[in-house]
C-alpha cells in the first residue's frame, strides 16, 4: 500500500470531519438567500437556469457574498457513510488502527452518518427515498423543488444504510433502506423499451430516458432481493438492465440517454452502468449480462484514461476533467473485481489526481478545464465521491495482497 496515498486520504478524510460534512455544491446557487429575497428573480425560470449556471461555472467563489448556506447534502452523506464502512473493513481485515484509525472512532461516525440520513429522507412517498438539499432548475425548463427524491441519491443512500447494517446489525438501517424498493416500483415511472423498460430519475416527468438513472434503480431492487427474497424485485431490475443493455452500442460504449441531446459518451456515467449490472448479476444470481460487462468495461478502460494516468471526461475529448472520471474507475475496478489486471493504471490515474486535484488543505477540485479551472470545495460532487472512491482503491489493494 502506496502511504502516499493513504496520507492523502487520511487528509481529505480530516478536511470533512473538520467541517461536519457539510458543504456547498455546484448546483446550489438557488441556495442564495439574496436571490430568494427578490421575487421577480427567483419566480422567473431563465433567472433560475442563469443563477445555477452561473455559480456553477465562476472560477472564483461567490457563495459567501450571496450568503449560501453550507448544508448536508444526503448523497454526500451517504457516500461519506460507504467510506466509512468500508474503513471500518479496512481495520477488520488488518487490525491496523494507526494506518485506518481507531475502530471505535470510526463506527461512531458510521452511527452519526446513518442517523444522519435517516433525517434527511424526503417525506411523502411509497418508500424511503432522498434528494438534493437545493431547487435545480433544469435546461429544459423544469424545475425540481430542494428535496425531490431521485433514483441517484437514493441509490447511493440506501446501499450505505445497508452497509452500515452489515456492520452494525442495527435494523432500524435495514428496514429503512428496504423500503426504498417500494419508492423505485410505486413512484418512478417506466419508459417501455423492446424488451423492458426504464427507470425514471425522478417522480417528477421530465427525465425519463438516462441507462444510469435506470440501472441505479436496478440496483436498489437487486439489494433489497438480497434480504427479502421478492422475487418482483429481481424481475423488475432484470428488466431495467435487459432494456440498458439492449441499448448499449457494439462497440461496447453507452450514450447517457437516448433523446439526441443526450447522445454523448462520458466516463462516470459508463462506470455507474458497469458497476450497477455488476452488482444485479452479484446480488441476484442472474448472469445473463456478463458479455455485457465484459465487452463495456473494454471500452470504459480503452477510451477514458490516457497512459500516463490522465482520465478523460468524454470519449472523444479531455476536458474537462471531472473529479468523477478518477474516483468512479476506483469503484468499478473494486466493484468489477479488475483492480489486479489493472493496478498500475489505477495507481497513475490515482498519482495524478492527487497532484492536480488535491488542495493542500485535503478537499478535492470538481473540474479542471483548458482555461478557467474550479478550485472551489464541492462537499457533495468533490470531496464524498473521493472519499468513497479512494476507501474502495484501499479495500481493493488490501484484496489483492492477500
Amino acid at each position: 500500500m502506496d502511504i502516499e496515498q493513504l496520507k492523502a486520504f487520511n487528509k481529505l478524510r480530516l478536511y470533512c470531519e473538520a467541517e461536519q460534512f457539510k458543504g456547498w455544491d455546484p448546483y446550489d446557487g438557488l441556495n442564495s438567500k439574496v436571490f430568494q429575497s427578490i421575487p421577480f428573480l427567483n419566480r422567473s425560470a431563465i433567472c433560475r437556469l442563469i443563477m445555477i449556471q452561473g455559480f456553477k461555472r465562476m472560477p472564483f467563489n461567490m457563495r459567501s457574498l450571496f450568503l449560501v448556506p453550507k448544508e448536508y447534502n444526503s448523497k454526500g452523506i451517504g457516500l461519506f457513510l460507504q467510506g466509512y464502512c468500508n474503513l471500518y473493513s479496512m481495520i477488520e481485515k488488518t487490525g491496523k488502527e494507526d494506518l485506518f484509525g481507531k475502530k471505535e472512532v470510526v463506527l461512531s461516525y458510521i452511527d452519526q452518518l446513518a442517523e444522519l440520513l435517516i433525517t434527511l429522507r424526503t417525506e411523502g412517498y411509497s418508500g424511503s427515498c432522498w434528494g438534493y438539499n437545493f431547487d435545480w432548475q433544469a435546461r429544459r425548463l423544469f424545475l425540481f423543488p430542494k428535496n425531490t427524491p431521485t433514483v441517484v441519491a437514493t441509490s447511493f443512500c440506501t446501499t450505505a444504510l445497508i452497509s452500515a447494517y452489515r456492520i452494525t446489525q442495527k435494523e432500524r438501517y435495514l428496514t429503512t433502506a428496504l423500503s426504498a424498493a417500494d419508492f423505485v416500483i410505486q413512484d418512478l415511472h417506466r419508459t417501455p423499451q423492446k424488451r423492458g423498460f426504464l427507470f425514471s430519475y425522478s417522480p417528477i416527468p421530465g427525465n425519463d430516458t438516462v441507462y444510469n438513472a435506470s440501472l441505479l434503480g436496478s440496483k436498489i431492487l437487486s439489494y433489497c432481493y438480497q434480504y427479502t427474497g421478492k422475487d418482483l424485485y429481481k424481475e423488475l431490475a432484470g428488466e431495467s438492465v435487459q432494456a440498458c443493455c439492449d441499448a448499449q452500442n457494439r462497440d461496447g460504449s453507452w450514450s447517457y440517454g437516448i433523446l439526441p441531446v443526450q447522445a454523448w459518451k462520458d466516463s462516470f456515467h459508463t462506470g455507474y452502468n458497469l458497476d450497477c449490472i455488476q452488482e444485479y448479476q452479484t446480488l441476484t444470481g442472474d448472469m445473463t449480462f456478463s458479455t455485457h460487462i465484459e465487452t463495456g468495461f473494454k471500452y470504459y478502460m480503452h477510451n477514458f484514461f490516457k497512459r500516463d494516468g490522465t482520465p478523460k471526461y468524454y470519449n472523444d475529448k479531455t476536458y474537462p476533467i471531472d473529479i468523477h472520471c478518477p474516483g468512479q474507475l476506483l469503484v468499478t475496478l473494486f466493484k468489477l473485481r479488475k483492480y489486479p489486471e489493472y493496478k498500475e493504471l489505477a495507481n497513475r490515474v490515482v498519482n495524478w489526481t492527487i497532484t492536480n486535484m488535491q488542495d493542500s488543505k485535503g478537499y478535492f477540485y470538481y473540474q479542471l478545464k483548458q482555461t478557467f479551472s474550479s478550485y472551489i470545495s464541492y462537499m457533495r460532487w468533490s470531496n464524498a465521491f473521493m472519499f468513497n472512491a479512494l476507501s474502495y482503491y484501499l479495500l481493493a489493494q488490501l484484496r489483492d495482497e492477500k
